[in-house]
């Protein structure tokens, strides 16, 4: 995301509708302008107009498969910075049972963008670093016994590229970090491509039975699931 000013970023996610989208774009999918307009409650047209503030600014970026346009996030560093913002918004209470499991699932389990967030984000976090996987000295760093954790579960560390490998991503719902960076997506892409974790659609994830010796073996111990 190119640098804008302060007042900009402001601006541009002040309107309810662009948070959104936004928000609902941390799944880390393409989405269809008509998607998003059903997500946000909108017109196609209004829908469109918001896009179209959103790819000036640099948080979106159009992406064109077939006679479809689809769009979706323009750069980890955006969604990261939507995350954050996130824990600082007021969040409408649930208001029944069904609003109400659905803030625990998301709570419990969820994208941001293409890592997992949430409890079982925090505890992957947490245990990777209890185990001895990574280290937090001077920032988090893979360890060679994690390296080698990695390679039995069959997770190719990333090499090279200007995002980094490690970081700690502050989680809004849990305030603490949970694990971001390059090495975090492609561990969360691995293991939805494995069968350990399914994305519901709205941002939460599902972690599955299949989860559990592999999370093991990465020192995850994960709270009860809602």
């Amino acid at each position: 995301m190119e640098t804008i000013a302060l007042s900009e970023v402001a601006a541009v996610l002040a309107d309810p509708s662009r948070a959104a989208m936004c928000l609902a774009l941390l799944d880390g999918r393409a989405w269809t302008v008509g998607e998003l307009a059903r997500s946000a409650g909108v017109a196609p047209s209004t829908a469109s107009e918001h896009v179209a503030r959103l790819v000036a600014a640099g948080f979106v970026v159009g992406v064109q498969q077939g006679r479809h346009r689809y769009v979706r996030i323009s750069d980890p560093r955006v969604a990261e910075l939507i995350e954050h913002l996130a824990q600082h918004a007021q969040h409408r209470p649930p208001t029944g049972l069904r609003d109400g499991l659905r803030v625990r699932r998301l709570a419990f389990a969820r994208t941001c963008y293409d890592h997992l967030a949430g409890a079982a984000g925090v505890a992957l976090h947490d245990g990777m670093l209890r185990a001895g996987l990574i280290s937090a000295g001077s920032g988090l760093a893979l360890t060679p016994h994690g390296r080698a954790v990695l390679d039995h579960l069959g997770v190719e560390v990333p090499a090279g590229g200007r995002r980094p490998l490690l970081r700690g991503c502050l989680d809004w719902t849990e305030r603490r970090d949970h694990l971001g960076g390059a090495l975090a997506a492609a561990l969360f892409a691995h293991g939805a491509g494995a069968g350990w974790f399914e994305r519901r659609p709205d941002r939460a994830v599902h972690v599955t039975a299949a989860a559990e010796e592999p999370l093991a073996r990465l020192g995850v111990r994960l709270p009860g699931a809602a």
